[in-house]
């Protein structure tokens, strides 16, 4: 698949967390090839810095920071490495998130729902206010949300992740309607199957995840992580100016 580019984000600031690989790591290549100076947040420390020599490789603007999604304070100076490095921030990609081992509900352990709190809510949460608060400082800007095709429905192979999500889904379309008078526009994607790390990880735990997706897929493939990622830029950037609030699937029609 041929990408153009187009300068869609050109001269923007753009933080994203979950860079080190699958759709972050794409959105990192893409929004650096758009014009965009990216600020790369992930627990994997050599990823990162490989992506970034890529990306400066190339001719783009790239640094990384180490985070961990389940310590709060981590987030907050994250966030802040990209206001340090620029001096504002204009756009936040959220995008990290861990998966569950795949079971019913009443197999999953306690262990595993406080994890998917941690990493796939309150994480996002932690974020949010510390992009929200270097945005009121520049004047504003956007934050895309990658949610799941699996907050949309019933998701009974993997309840506590669909159900995190979901809560995301919430929060995403409350802080659009509080930050809108703000010039922050907040919007969430709920990505399909993707051919990411994580859907290996789970079909190795749940073997027939992986073909149930394509199966399942009207276009008969999972989506590549630059496919999520171009919708994730066009959402970050000022042609979406009167988006907010939506919470667009990119699942190639598996949910209509």
């Amino acid at each position: 698949m041929t990408h153009t580019t187009t300068g869609l984000l050109t001269g923007k600031v753009i933080f994203i967390s979950g860079a080190s690989r699958g759709i972050g790591a794409a959105a990192g290549r893409l929004f650096a090839r758009e014009g965009a100076s990216v600020v790369l947040a992930a627990r994997n420390t050599n990823a990162l810095q490989h992506l970034v020599t890529e990306i400066r490789d190339a001719g783009g603007v790239a640094d990384a920071v180490t985070v961990d999604l389940a310590d709060r304070a981590g987030i907050t100076a994250a966030v802040h490495r990209a206001g340090d490095l620029h001096g504002r921030l204009d756009g936040a990609f959220n995008n990290a998130g861990i998966g569950q081992q795949p079971g019913p509900f009443d197999t999953t352990s306690d262990t595993d729902i406080d994890a998917q709190f941690a990493v796939n809510f309150r994480a996002h949460w932690t974020a949010m206010n510390a992009e929200i608060a270097l945005m009121r400082n520049g004047g504003g800007g956007a934050i895309v949300n990658t949610s799941s095709i699996g907050s949309r429905r019933a998701n009974p192979f993997l309840p506590a992740y669909g159900a995190m999500k979901r809560a995301l889904n919430s929060l995403t379309e409350s802080a659009a309607v509080t930050l809108g008078p703000q010039g922050i526009r907040v919007n969430g994607i709920t990505p399909g199957g993707t051919s990411t790390e994580m859907m290996l990880e789970w079909d190795a735990a749940a073997p027939g995840i992986i073909a149930a997706a394509e199966a399942a897929s009207p276009m008969n493939r999972m989506a590549e992580p630059v496919e999520v990622a171009e919708v994730a830029a066009w959402l970050l950037s000022d042609r979406a100016s009167m988006v907010n609030g939506a919470i667009i699937p990119v699942d190639g029609g598996t949910g209509a």
